[in-house]
């Protein structure tokens, strides 16, 4: 009565290799904040990959950007947010949908709160930059459903860790495109929201295990408390 009623959302292959990833992104989420705290012109690395404008591609491609950079905007993520939820009801994995509520509101939480620590603007003073908060979504969102599929498929750490991995890539890269494309981000910014995702989302993940176990388990010891006075009744 007292085992756990639902997989893990951090399945236990990957804690390592992911806590070892999530060190590693928040060195470099560290280190470029503070190399670019203040500034309001693109670093040397930005410049190397390209000199962030607001016409940076063309159609087709600039429909491509703004679609992508939609998912990102409040309307787009609360979609694609309420799409998974339901997705994860309709496999009666209410922990899984715990993940994804949580998951994406520390990330985007984390975001806006360094956005404002680290004081980097792009195009005026108003607009903080890094790091890019619709890539941490975009970036997240991914990394979730990665994690949630790798745990009811079963796979183990290699498998698992690639899987989750390829995920946040290909979502951190598509979103990524999309917000230097437009001007909106330089590239580091980018880099930043990606790594920002890879340090919360596993963190968020062990969170909601936690918590989730030990409502478990309270739950649990008194039903098995009275299971064993009934059974001690009936013995009498």
């Amino acid at each position: 009565m007292t085992g756990r009623p639902a997989p893990a959302v951090l399945p236990p292959p990957l804690r390592a290799w992911l806590g070892l990833i999530a060190a590693l992104a928040t060195l470099v989420v560290v280190v470029l904040g503070v190399l670019y705290a203040g500034h309001s012109e693109p670093g040397r690395v930005d410049r190397w990959i390209i000199q962030p404008t607001a016409d940076s591609v063309r159609p087709p491609w600039r429909q491509v950007a703004l679609v992508m950079d939609f998912l990102g905007e409040p309307v787009g993520s609360v979609t694609l947010v309420v799409a998974a939820v339901a997705g994860c009801l309709l496999l009666r994995s209410p922990r899984a949908a715990v993940l994804i509520v949580a998951g994406v509101g520390m990330s985007v939480g984390t975001a806006t709160l360094l956005k404002r620590l680290v004081g980097r603007t792009i195009h005026g003073a108003g607009n903080l930059s890094y790091p890019s908060g619709h890539t941490a979504f975009a970036t997240a969102l991914a990394l979730m459903v990665a994690l949630l599929a790798a745990g009811r498929l079963g796979l183990g750490r290699t498998a698992g860790t690639s899987l989750v991995l390829a995920a946040a890539l290909v979502a951190g890269a598509a979103m990524g495109w999309a917000q230097v494309a437009l001007g909106a981000h330089y590239p580091t910014d980018v880099l930043g929201g990606w790594c920002t995702a890879l340090v919360v989302i596993p963190a968020t993940a062990w969170l909601v295990d936690r918590i989730a176990d030990r409502l478990v388990d309270r739950m649990a010891d008194p039903l098995v408390d009275r299971m064993a006075d009934a059974g001690r009744r009936e013995r009498r």
